[in-house]
């Protein structure tokens, strides 16, 4: 199947009403936006598009919205932001599902650089000792993780007490402002699961986070979801049955070597399409008007 290659986005904004726009890799690189992000994001609301920013952050929207603001992503940018990191704070606040309502008051938390904002107004408490956690709240991972090595002795210990996981991220990696690939929270719940743990995600490419975001727009059809993760951005919204876009030089910009040739090749993407198991409807390079 040939996957059609776009130069811009201008291309195919008219087929759509509702656009789900992935942030970090897409929109911007935790620092700075990328050349014509904010541009794009006008230019779309300036055909009456709906824009929701669908982020698998695991941070609250209360942080969320301020530090896009800084980078420029003002409320003119979109009309709403879905990030999983608020999904489960909510679903810790309310325990109206059965897998939060037996979870037990004190977490051992993962974050990043000890950041503990995701437990403010929970009645939670934060345990250094996984031996007297009655789960594992998974939000971030320690900056300049080179592997998981450090996070073994950890899961292992979990498991043997059965603790289940809430991962708040399920990005395998992110594309940090310097270029290179950091861990992300994913990749700690993947091991987990691995080593036989239990996981609830919330985010991409899992379903409800898309119930949700739908639900902000429903008149809006049709919906393209725009991202740069083939495994949760492109899986996600082929699980949901809506078309998507492929912004290739995010996380997976060295399997294409873009750097040296910016200009998409077909049987690359190809061959990394069918390496990830996700084909998108869309493929560009950088994510602009």
């Amino acid at each position: 199947m040939t996957i059609k290659i776009i130069d811009g986005l201008s291309e195919v904004a008219d087929h759509y009403a509702l656009f789900l726009v992935d942030q970090w890799g897409v929109l911007h690189n935790g620092e700075s936006p990328h050349d014509g992000a904010i541009e794009a994001l006008r230019a779309l609301r300036a055909m009456g598009k709906t824009i929701i920013i669908l982020s698998n952050s695991g941070k609250r929207l209360s942080i969320t919205m301020p530090r896009m603001e800084a980078m420029g992503f003002g409320r003119d940018c979109f009309d709403h932001c879905v990030t999983s990191g608020e999904e489960v704070w909510q679903a810790l606040h309310t325990r109206d599902e059965p897998f939060y309502s037996a979870l037990g008051p004190r977490c051992y938390l993962f974050s990043w650089d000890g950041d503990t904002r995701i437990i403010d107004g929970l009645e939670l408490t934060a345990t250094s000792d996984i031996d007297e956690a009655d789960f594992i709240l998974n939000t971030g991972t320690v900056s300049g993780t080179i592997n998981l090595d450090e996070y073994e002795p950890i899961l292992r210990r979990a498991v043997e007490r059965g603790l289940p996981m809430i991962c708040a991220n399920p990005d395998f990696v992110s594309v940090a402002p310097d270029g290179s690939l950091a861990i992300c929270p994913g990749a700690t719940a993947r091991r987990y699961e691995e080593l036989g743990g239990k996981v609830d995600y919330r985010g991409k490419p899992h379903a409800p986070v898309y119930k949700k975001s739908l639900s902000h727009a429903p008149e809006a059809r049709p919906v393209l979801a725009i991202g740069d993760s083939l495994y949760h951005d492109i899986g996600g919204a082929n699980g949901a049955g809506i078309d998507s876009l492929f912004v290739a030089g995010g996380i997976h910009g060295a399997d294409l070597d873009l750097e040296a040739n910016p200009h998409l090749d077909p049987a690359r993407l190809s061959a990394l399409y069918e390496k990830e198991g996700q084909t998108p409807t869309y493929a560009m390079a950088k994510f602009h008007w």
